[in-house]
């Protein structure tokens, strides 16, 4: 899709332009935060989790030499950096050619693409990958075959799968978890609380979600902290939580917090949802011969992104949410973040913001009153562009 909208003089606004997101993946948050920079948006780092890899793990260990004594059924490979792991780990005990010789002589399942390359580089090949990349589909098909006496092996990808290892069980499939990798907490706790910081002040549009550890992890450090209630409300409200698919999203839904994600469990879908969703939530409002929109730290004015200061944005944001009305001081006073009691902080803040909009009739003065920003009740979008 196109992410950019053509504005006046050739100017154009990407579809991410004053929005702030927040990322939350060890693995790969350079590549999503590169792409969403490129679609404009401010990207606040904070890793939730660390990926531990556990190649002189016991429990592994333990694990791959049970599974060369005691051919498994099945074995499920659900990523490819873990598969990897497993090899390279094997090896490194001098178990590589045996585990190879038996994962060639059982039927072998790939979750995705990515995990199916890995297995072939490996001089294997997969019985059956699904289509939709997702564990539900996984499920279903061994289902449908019958696991009742089978052998189940199924590489984690950092915790148990939720629901998948006690459906099996249930049908009389003996189930043997591989720990390639754990997941944990990150060295620097610093990152994200500011970003919990973020949520709750709504600093920030929307925080992506690319594993369910993570997602698990952000909401245990809110309770740690006592603001888990502030912050699944930002989460249920303003803030928009988007996962890169469903069994991202379950730690979230437990919370009743509502998710949106991708068709396609991929980072650049997950990045085009957000060019739709983030700008689709804002309402462009006529106001005095211009069309306006108020984004997370900016506003677009004709087309033309114009950042916004902070103190500026909490104001612009209490008069947008009644246009054409007019907002007193003392209202305005108590948006303004930290402005104590002085009405001279609503001036000054004001004074910057008709500077920062770069047309001062957008608000209006109303004398003894307060402020209104000009909305033009029957404004048309051919009528927006000139002073």
């Amino acid at each position: 899709m196109d992410d950019r909208q053509q504005a006046p003089e050739g100017r154009a606004v990407r579809a991410l332009d004053g929005f702030t997101v927040g990322v939350t993946a060890a693995r790969r948050a350079e590549e999503l935060g590169a792409l969403l920079e490129r679609r404009g948006a401010q990207v606040m780092h904070a890793p939730a989790l660390r990926i531990v890899p556990l190649p002189d793990d016991t429990e592994l260990l333990a694990a791959t030499k049970d599974l060369i004594a005691h051919a498994p059924d099945v074995v499920v490979a659900t990523t490819a950096i873990g598969f990897r792991g497993w090899i390279e780990a094997a090896e490194g005990w001098g178990l590589g050619e045996a585990l190879l010789a038996r994962l060639a002589g059982v039927e072998l399942l790939a979750r995705g693409p990515k995990v199916r390359g890995a297995i072939r580089a490996a001089g294997l090949n997969e019985k059956w990958s699904p289509a939709s990349e997702s564990m539900a589909e996984v499920l279903d098909r061994l289902l449908e075959e019958g696991v009742s006496g089978r052998r189940v092996a199924i590489q984690l990808h950092g915790e148990l799968l939720p629901g998948f290892v006690e459906a099996l069980r249930a049908d009389g499939a003996e189930v043997v978890g591989v720990p390639v990798y754990r997941w944990m907490p990150p060295e620097d706790i610093g990152p994200v609380d500011r970003l919990l910081d973020a949520v709750i002040a709504r600093g920030v549009d929307a925080v992506t979600f690319t594993s369910a550890p993570a997602a698990a992890s952000l909401l245990r450090r809110a309770e740690e902290r006592g603001i888990h209630d502030e912050a699944v409300a930002a989460l249920r409200q303003e803030v928009l939580a988007v996962c890169v698919g469903p069994v991202t999203a379950l730690p979230l839904q437990a919370r009743d917090v509502p998710t949106l994600q991708p068709e396609r469990f991929r980072l650049g879908p997950l990045v085009q949802l957000l060019c739709r969703e983030l700008p689709g939530r804002v309402r462009p409002l006529p106001v005095a011969g211009h069309r306006i929109e108020i984004r997370g730290h900016a506003a677009v004015v004709n087309g033309e992104l114009r950042p916004v200061p902070p103190a500026g944005m909490a104001l612009l944001r209490a008069l947008a949410r009644r246009p054409g009305w007019v907002v007193s001081r003392a209202d305005l006073l108590r948006a303004l973040p930290g402005s104590g009691r002085d009405e001279h902080a609503v001036e000054t803040a004001m004074a910057r913001l008709r500077v920062a909009l770069g047309a001062p009739k957008l608000i209006q003065t109303v004398v003894k009153r307060g402020y209104r920003l000009s909305l033009d009740p029957h404004g048309e979008s051919d009528k927006y562009g000139g002073e």
